[in-house]
C-alpha cells in the first residue's frame, strides 16, 4: 500500500505531521485528505485524531473534501489586489462557472484564494497545483485554463 510507504519514510514523530499529510494528500487523485488518512496519521504518530484534524484544518493547503485535478489559487495579497487580482478571480469564476471554494462539474478545477504566494514583485500571481504563474491578465488566465483542459 502506497500510504504505508509514505508513513515509513518518516520517523513516527509529531514533527513530521505536515510532511506526511502533504504526501498523503498528493496521493489522492481528488487532492484531499480522507478520514482514513487522518486516522492512519493519528495511529502512526500516536496522536489524538482531534490533533491531526486540527492541523489539517488549520492550514489552507490541506482539504478534507474532494477537489479538482487542478487547484487554482489566486493570490489576494495587497500587491496582487492592486495589480488586478480581483478581476482575475472574477474572470476565472465566469470562465469556469464556479465560485471560490467550488469544483467544476467535470472534476478538473477547484478555485481557491491564498493570502500571499510570495511573488509580490510579479503581481498578480496564481498557483496551479505546485506551479506559480505571475504577471497575469484575464487573457493569460484563460489560456492557462485552456492549456490544462487539453493536457
Amino acid at each position: 500500500m502506497e500510504k504505508v510507504k509514505v508513513l515509513r519514510k518518516y520517523p513516527p514523530k509529531r514533527d513530521n505531521i505536515l510532511l506526511i499529510l502533504h504526501e498523503l494528500q498528493r496521493l489522492n487523485p481528488n487532492n484531499y485528505l480522507t478520514e482514513d488518512d487522518l486516522r492512519l496519521v493519528s495511529q502512526y504518530l500516536s496522536l489524538p485524531i482531534s490533533e491531526v484534524v486540527g492541523v489539517a484544518t488549520f492550514y489552507s493547503l490541506f482539504s478534507l473534501k474532494p477537489r479538482g485535478k487542478y487547484l487554482l489559487r489566486v493570490c489576494k495579497s495587497p500587491a496582487c489586489h492592486l495589480e488586478g487580482a480581483v478581476s482575475l478571480l472574477q474572470e476565472i469564476k465566469n470562465y469556469l462557472g464556479i465560485e471560490e471554494g467550488d469544483t467544476t462539474d467535470d472534476g478538473m478545477f477547484t478555485l481557491e484564494t491564498s493570502e500571499c504566494l510570495g511573488h509580490c514583485a510579479e503581481a498578480p500571481a496564481m498557483m496551479v497545483n505546485d506551479e506559480v504563474f505571475t504577471k497575469l491578465s484575464e487573457e493569460s488566465v484563460r489560456e492557462i485554463i485552456d492549456r490544462l483542459r487539453r493536457s
